[in-house]
């Protein structure tokens, strides 16, 4: 039986290997097999430990799930409301719940440690690779010939009048939006990597167990870990209310949408050498000038 507490350390060696394969390869092609494959990695190893866990004699230390708090940058930072928005993403296709401050400087993670791990290195990498795709959009210049609609308020004989209007798109507005946009198409792909890798497992447990009495352990495993993880948030968290993202304050520029949408798609693994340097404080450089 596989140990629960060997799997996380081999895992993200393994992991942090194809994240280096992913970024020294021009090939967008084989750039995005690389990150299925970094996805792929993390659920089955996810899928081991939770088996693992429900083979766990009384005598042994059985993993439990833990709070992480995980930081996403300093108070006052332009942006940090579209990184949440990454960080909940690659979250949610790796069976981890988050709580947001209020100010979005920090996640709250709940989750088995070896799933935030992976969050952490996945969120880490592709982090550096949307702030430096969205900067390249921005210095183009694209965003300038675009328009929105927006919410404009006039004087109007001595009272204001709400009414709409295309109004030009600004550069930190461009710059959310392709941020949102890219947060959106990692999660879809990543989510839909992790639902291919469960099925394949159960339909493997299924045909294992197909003519004898035995349950398909790796059914019953996730079944386990999903209570045990709802069971754990539901007594831990103290959120008082859902983070609705960062849709709420930001206007919809389609061009910019669009632009984030295709650098989603063709995102490669940027730097991430160490990936247990990833539960520090996980803030990229890049600029906001629009």
């Amino acid at each position: 039986m596989t140990s629960p507490n060997a799997v996380p350390d081999r895992m993200l060696t393994r992991i942090g290997g194809l994240l280096r394969k992913a970024e020294s390869t021009d090939n967008e092609h084989e750039a995005d097999a690389f990150l299925a494959a970094a996805q792929r990695l993390a659920t089955k190893s996810s899928i081991d430990l939770a088996v693992a866990r429900a083979h766990i004699s009384g005598r042994e230390r059985k993993p439990t799930p833990v709070q992480r708090v995980i930081t996403i940058g300093e108070p006052g930072k332009r942006g940090l409301r579209t990184y949440v928005h990454l960080f909940v993403a690659i979250a949610s296709a790796n069976d981890v719940h988050c709580d947001v401050a209020r100010t979005s400087t920090q996640v709250y993670a709940y989750g088995f440690p070896a799933d935030i791990d992976a969050c952490a290195a996945l969120y880490a990498s592709l982090l550096v690779q949307m702030v430096r795709a969205s900067d390249l959009y921005i210095k183009s210049g694209a965003y300038r010939s675009a328009t929105m609609e927006k919410i404009v308020v006039a004087q109007r004989g001595g009272r204001r009048v709400r009414h709409r209007a295309r109004v030009p798109v600004a550069g930190v507005t461009a710059r959310l939006n392709f941020h949102m946009a890219f947060a959106d198409r990692v999660g879809r792909r990543l989510a839909a990597v992790k639902a291919d890798t469960e099925a394949q497992a159960r339909a493997e447990a299924d045909g294992a167990a197909r003519g004898t009495n035995a349950f398909p352990s790796v059914a019953v495993a996730l079944r386990d870990k999903e209570i045990e993880l709802r069971d754990f948030y539901a007594r831990a968290s103290q959120a008082r209310g859902t983070w609705r993202g960062p849709q709420a304050s930001t206007g919809y520029a389609a061009a910019s949408r669009a632009a984030g949408d295709r650098a989603g798609r063709a995102a490669r693994i940027a730097t991430s050498p160490e990936l247990h340097s990833a539960r520090g404080q996980l803030e990229p450089k890049g600029s906001w000038a629009g």
